[in-house]
């Protein structure tokens, strides 16, 4: 929901708000600025009779000049220097108060000024409505984790601390997954389409599911994919056939209940998806899809999303989508007649429904997309959408910026829409790629996050548990979502979210799925202000990990600024935080 406040002494406030996340912009006027500390922010939640002043990280070092990793501090006496702040600790459905209240003085005699308020309401996590959507907090690598679990995995933990850590990582998409399965019934059916299956809390659930008789089949990725490693040499094995096989064993899962998708072996079976068909017609009525692969890493580890959508247009495509993969189509390892069973496997993807291939193509509401398919149109409408976007656009990239979105964005300039990209892993040139590296960056008003984590106490900051650490994943440890947006806060968002990694493979070789999102503000508003939280968070690693490479000192995020003019000149035009305010400043379509 989008809300802003009365303009009061030269400030207006606005917000934003998803479920658990509220992102506040806070306009400004040049007289307003004169003589600014900061804002003291009080909540006020209702629900619980609950007002109080909101706590902070950065201290004025005239008064705490030693800060330790674990100094909390009120903004009533260290207030926030920042004319964009975040609230991350919201609950769903909730109505809040906030008070903003303009500093002046000196840090040991601070002036409160008269508050400027602001009347908020969070989205519900499960609403009646056609779209809920579930992310867990995929920030392992925090202080806020080292605060409550210290540098320790949770098998490092014991008994309830260590349910704590996993519940703690999972937010809400592990209980939102399992209510989606446990809402079947008796004489419903469950559809289920994945990647890894090797979650025993959802492989328990399917089993209770099928003895309470739902009618139960999951197709699982069991390609015989064996390779030896590069850097040992042995053979390792097939991955994710045996473990998925290993977990279906250990349920119990009945093996007619199961459907192996053995085909094309050096493709992936990307799916992550489930399709609820009501009653003895099999009616399609609900979809569970995203980026959440059924494992530990995957619902507590990395970056991820659920996307629990109620349509049953959509359901009966990806229920026939489904179909057609029961079949195990596409060619066999050594298949003589591989090009022409790959081909049919594309034609029939593209038969299930028509895709649009530009923006002003696309409907409103809620589109599929279903790979493989042939051709570039469906990544080419991806590329254009984040680089055609009348005002921003925002881009989670797993494995990696492609040739085809630096082809298209290596012409923008620093005056276009702002373009911020969540990355694994740093976007930088390899031995083979040296010399035809394309850097994007802040000249072409694109900024980069990537996965990174303070390895060391630096001030008052604490050392973070790093997430390869914690040894959920493997291939991916930090940003494992796939989705887009274009426009989010604007009058028109779009959402592209699902299972595909923005690549070609993804497009053209990989079973995989999205859902083109056109319209709806509150899926835009919740996707915003999740991205908006993990973005930062790990940008701010990012810069740091950036700097010490380049062997420059870090940026000094210490302390607080004792002049208005230490932190007002962040602001300055052109720079990030000016056009992450004008982001939220120039939103559209208030809902109060």
């Amino acid at each position: 929901m989008r809300f802003k406040s009365k303009s009061q002494q030269g400030f207006q406030i606005f917000a934003v708000t998803g479920v658990n996340t509220i992102s506040f912009g806070i306009h400004a006027s040049a007289a307003a600025r004169k003589g600014l500390l900061g804002f003291a922010i009080e909540r006020e939640d209702p629900a619980e009779d609950q007002r109080y002043f909101m706590p902070g990280f950065k201290v004025f070092e005239s008064i705490i000049p030693v800060p330790g990793e674990n100094t909390r501090v009120s903004t009533e006496q260290h207030p926030v220097q920042d004319f964009i702040w975040s609230d991350f600790t919201a609950k769903d459905g909730r109505d809040y108060t906030y008070h903003f209240y303009p500093m002046r003085g000196k840090p040991k005699n601070l002036e409160r000024g008269p508050a400027v308020t602001i009347e908020v309401r969070t989205e519900k996590l499960y609403s009646t409505g056609e779209h809920d959507v579930f992310f867990n907090r995929g920030v392992a690598s925090s202080q806020a984790y080292t605060a409550k679990f210290g540098n320790r995995r949770p098998d490092q933990l014991e008994g309830a601390k260590q349910q704590e850590a996993l519940a703690w990582l999972s937010r809400d998409l592990d209980e939102a997954l399992l209510k989606f399965i446990q809402q079947a019934k008796k004489g419903d059916a469950l559809r289920g389409c994945f990647y890894e299956f090797r979650y025993p809390p959802a492989a328990e659930a399917f089993k209770a599911a099928i003895q309470r008789g739902v009618d139960v089949k999951l197709i699982v990725d069991a390609k015989e994919n064996a390779k030896k490693n590069k850097k040992t040499g042995k053979l390792e094995p097939p991955f994710p056939r045996e473990e998925n096989l290993a977990m279906i064993k250990a349920a119990g899962i009945p093996k007619k209940a199961v459907i192996l998708r053995e085909a094309r072996p050096n493709n992936i079976q990307h799916n992550k998806f489930m399709v609820l068909l009501k009653g003895k017609a099999r009616k399609p009525a609900q979809v569970w899809t995203g980026s959440t692969n059924l494992s530990v890493g995957g619902i507590h580890g990395q970056t991820n999303v659920g996307h629990w959508l109620r349509n049953e247009e959509v359901a009966d495509a990806f229920h026939r989508y489904w179909e057609l993969l029961e079949t195990d189509p596409g060619a066999v390892r050594d298949d003589p007649e591989a090009r022409q069973r790959n081909t049919e496997l594309r034609d029939a993807v593209e038969e299930l429904c028509e895709v649009p291939l530009a923006r002003e193509d696309i409907p409103k509401g809620a589109s599929p997309v279903f790979s493989p398919r042939s051709g570039p149109g469906v990544l080419d409408l991806y590329v254009n959408l984040v680089d055609e976007a009348d005002y921003n656009a925002c881009i989670t990239l797993a494995f990696g910026v492609g040739k085809q979105f630096k082809d298209k964005l290596g012409d923008n300039t620093k005056d276009g829409h702002l373009l911020l990209m969540l990355l694994e892993k740093q976007d930088k040139p390899g031995k083979k790629n040296a010399e035809e590296f394309v850097t994007l960056n802040a000249s072409q008003n694109i900024y980069k996050a990537w996965g990174s984590y303070i390895d060391d106490p630096a001030y008052q900051w604490a050392r973070e548990t790093n997430a390869r650490i914690l040894k959920f994943n493997s291939h991916v440890s930090y940003v494992h979502s796939k989705f887009l947006l274009r426009d989010p806060l604007g009058p028109d968002p779009i959402v592209v979210t699902g299972s595909a990694n923005f690549s070609k493979a993804s497009t053209n070789e990989s079973d995989e799925n999205m859902l083109l999102i056109r319209g709806n503000r509150r899926v835009a508003d919740i996707y915003f202000t999740e991205f908006n939280r993990i973005f930062f968070h790990y940008y701010f690693r990012a810069v740091r990990q950036q700097a010490d490479e380049m062997g420059k000192e870090a940026p000094p995020f210490q302390f607080l600024s004792d002049k208005p003019e230490g932190w007002l000149k962040q602001y300055k035009p052109g720079s990030l935080r000016q056009k992450r305010l004008d982001m939220l400043l120039e939103m559209k379509g208030f809902d109060a």
